[in-house]
């Protein structure tokens, strides 16, 4: 079954989603780009206050988006948001110049490391093998812009199944996100990815990824998620 991971950008929109149905929480800021980060602060004072309520949900948090190159901001800020006690640090890797480097970098920090493959022009099967290769717990596949499209409006479908199929294999579990929404949950039952990432479905239609989760959407998508005949 795929598990529904919610992006939330505070202890409330946290503890909605988690009591809502979501088997993951992750800490973002959506005013702060595709993988804006919350503040250290923040998330120091969110995990506690969410593990003595729901003390087996997991729970990441992005560092920011920053470039493949900025190898020792990248470690840093790693290692800062790790100690608040989160159970995984996202960090987006765009493909091209210094992609391969920068998972070489991320598998090498002392931390648990899910490594996003931004994934705008399509999948890199090369660099979604190496880092399935190099040991890392989880791989997202996700889309840097975030402007209405969804990951599958930037890959081809049957190449992300066979890097699914291909992590699977190495024992990574797989997660994709990307302004995933409700007409695109046939597509993610068929890939049945480990992980399936929302953050703009679950807010208010209106107001989209920047707007406030609404704990009724959490509801509803996740009973349809876990369900092949759920009717959306």
């Amino acid at each position: 079954m795929t598990a529904l991971l919610a992006s939330v950008r505070s202890a409330q929109e946290a503890f909605d989603a988690a009591q809502a149905g979501a088997e993951l929480i992750d800490l973002k800021e959506p005013h702060a780009g595709a993988l804006g980060g919350v503040a250290i602060g923040e998330i120091a004072r969110i995990v506690p206050a969410l593990r003595a309520r729901y003390a087996l949900r997991p729970i990441s948090a992005t560092i920011g988006d920053l470039p493949n190159d900025a190898l020792d901001k990248i470690g840093a800020r790693v290692l800062e948001v790790a100690a608040t006690g989160v159970d995984y640090v996202k960090v987006g890797v765009m493909p091209g110049a210094g992609a391969v480097a920068c998972l070489r970098h991320l598998a090498g920090l002392p931390a648990a490391v899910v490594p996003v493959l931004l994934s705008d022009d399509g999948v890199d099967r090369e660099l979604a093998a190496l880092a399935a290769r190099l040991g890392f717990v989880a791989i997202v596949f996700d889309t840097a812009r975030k402007d209405g499209s969804t990951l599958f409006d930037h890959v081809d479908v049957e190449v992300l199944a066979d890097c699914i199929a291909d992590g699977r294999a190495r024992g990574t579990m797989i997660a994709i996100a990307g302004s995933l929404g409700w007409g695109d949950l046939d597509t993610i039952r068929r890939l049945a990815p480990d992980i399936a990432g929302f953050r703009g479905a679950l807010c208010d239609e209106r107001e989209g990824r920047q707007g406030t989760l609404d704990a009724r959407r959490v509801e509803k998508l996740a009973r349809a998620l876990h369900s092949a005949h759920e009717l959306v």
